[in-house]
């Protein structure tokens, strides 16, 4: 698109382009014949310059440009305009930001460094996550007075390089419906202000340092719906008056008769903390709960039975609309299922699973487990559990991911597990298993892997087929001979590891060498991991 297609565009009020990946191809001075109030070329390439015809726009108030290949500096008369909405995302922008007015701002995905903007009160929705900001949180936040009306709902800083301790100026910013925090340094203890955030519905701190006796002040923040605290240093027992994040009806604003409806907590992510202790029998009061990941934390004692009520998870899911109610877009999750991390949005509301891995809880899987007809992923492995799979398993049909490797439970295989049809992962692997693998398409499609560990399984898809008595037809490894075949292992293992090492080596360098392109994208990966790991924050 060139400025001889645009000439003749007048009375061009509106211009949509954005999703078709066109190119804009206008001089350094050109003069649009049109005065614009909507602008739309998200994926267009305008980049690498920031378009400078931008500036004779003077009714402009909405405008995307994201994933568009800018890398310069935004010029100082762009922040002093006054747009409504203003998506720059996805780009490679550089330089610092002053201060911001505009209502809704997302220039999340760039290369923006310090200082963090200040952010005046008209401020709706601040998107600043995957740059390069550096320090402490409490020079944005905390210069405010308690006169000051701040309208921010959302409020997005993931995948940074803060530092610091979490400031305690949340008073301020009461409206917050959304704080995303994550993937950045911050340590310390969640600060008590954070308790005035009675609104707030979804709160990621995922993949920091905070630490403590778990979240006294998120005990009156009960609008939650999305929790994720997992990957932190949280310390103590969980505490039971979590299970009182119920839906319920609220008043907007004391004594003005209007009434909001919080649905309730939907998702619980504490994983990989220090949580100690037992799970709270209070947690199954958690009627709207669909998410729960406790995984990878130091739990002990039993599987409640009451888990088996989540009603929310019994159903199976056949709806369009995943969080039938307002601000849907304020709700979202990292995941791991299948052991890999998925990031969830607008899908979130449609998922219902369980993750319990890596604790100390003893005793049997719950038979109630298997009235949850809607769970689509659970994780019980690397536990002390004992007894036999529930047999009612395969009622489970919306499964798709099912982990119970690395514990000690017997037993066969439930036929009824061969019925689920949706499963793409199972891992059955290491413990004691015993009898003949279910036959069905579904069992013996998965790989071997899925099964090894249980010295008297047999049938496909492993080796070992089985005799009339349904026992494997070779010789049962005793306790002693696996101990040995595993020292064997690990010998070859140790012995195996620093050639494999030393050929990789070699035939990287050998390939950067060769290619030049390659050589030039190698070193220059190396440099931007060098500006921001080390350059921006010195």
């Amino acid at each position: 698109m060139s400025e001889k297609h645009l000439a003749n565009l007048t009375s061009l009020d509106e211009l949509d382009a954005s999703s078709n990946q066109l190119t804009l191809q206008v001089s350094s001075n050109w003069t649009p014949p049109f005065q614009l109030t909507y602008l739309y070329l998200g994926s267009c390439l305008l980049g690498p310059q920031f378009p400078a015809w931008l500036r004779t726009q003077k009714y402009l108030e909405e405008q995307n440009m994201s994933h568009a290949g800018i890398s310069s500096v935004i010029p100082a008369w762009f922040w002093t305009r006054s747009y409504a909405i203003v998506d720059l995302s996805h780009n490679q922008i550089t330089g610092r930001i002053p201060s911001l007015h505009f209502a809704s701002i997302n220039l999340g995905s760039n290369n923006f460094t310090d200082p963090l903007p200040q952010i005046s009160s008209d401020v709706a929705r601040l998107d600043l996550s995957n740059n390069l900001f550096c320090g402490s949180l409490s020079p944005m936040l905390c210069r405010r007075t308690d006169k000051e009306v701040n309208l921010l709902e959302s409020l997005d800083i993931s995948g940074n390089l803060l530092s610091g301790e979490l400031p305690n100026c949340w008073m301020y910013w009461r409206e917050l419906m959304m704080l995303k925090l994550g993937n950045n340094n911050l340590m310390g203890h969640i600060p008590s202000s954070m308790g005035s955030l009675i609104w707030l519905g979804s709160l990621h701190l995922r993949n920091n340092h905070i630490s403590g006796n778990f979240l006294l002040p998120l005990k009156n923040c009960s609008s939650l719906v999305v929790l994720d605290l997992s990957k932190n240093e949280f310390t103590g027992t969980i505490p039971a008056w979590m299970g009182n994040f119920n839906g319920k009806f609220i008043e907007t604003l004391p004594g003005d008769g209007e009434i909001a409806y919080t649905p309730g907590l939907m998702v619980l992510v504490l994983h990989s903390n220090k949580f100690t202790g037992s799970i709270p029998l209070e947690l199954c009061h958690l009627d709207s709960l669909q998410i729960l990941d406790l995984g990878n934390n130091n739990l002990s004692g039993t599987i409640p039975r009451c888990f088996g009520n989540f009603s929310s998870m019994t159903k199976q899911s056949n709806s369009s609309s995943p969080f039938p109610f307002h601000n849907e877009r304020y709700f979202e999750a990292t995941l791991v299922m299948k052991g890999v991390e998925y990031e969830y949005d607008n899908t979130l509301g449609l998922l219902a699973g369980m993750d319990l891995s890596s604790n100390k809880l003893y005793g049997e899987i719950p038979e109630e487990f298997t009235g949850l007809h809607g769970l689509i992923f659970l994780n019980l492995s690397n536990n002390h559990l004992q007894g036999k799979i529930p047999v009612k398993i395969g009622a489970m049909t919306s499964m798709e991911s099912l982990d119970l490797s690395m514990n000690r439970l017997s037993g066969v295989i439930p036929q009824g597990m061969a019925k689920i049809s949706f499963l793409s992962h199972l891992n059955l692997s290491y413990n004691n298993f015993s009898g003949k693998i279910p036959s069905g398409t579904q069992l013996q499609g998965f790989s071997p892997l899925s099964f090894i560990g249980n010295p008297e399984l047999c049938g496909a898809p492993l080796t070992d087929g089985c005799g009339e008595d349904g026992k494997p037809k070779g010789p049962i490894p005793n306790n002693d001979d696996e101990e040995d075949n595993g020292r064997i292992e690990m010998k070859w293992f140790y012995f195996g590891t620093p050639w494999g090492f030393v050929v990789g080596f070699w035939a990287i360098l050998a390939a950067l060498a060769i290619n030049r392109a390659w050589r030039y994208a190698y070193f220059r990966f190396l440099d931007d991991m060098k500006y921001k790991l080390l350059g921006w924050c010195l």
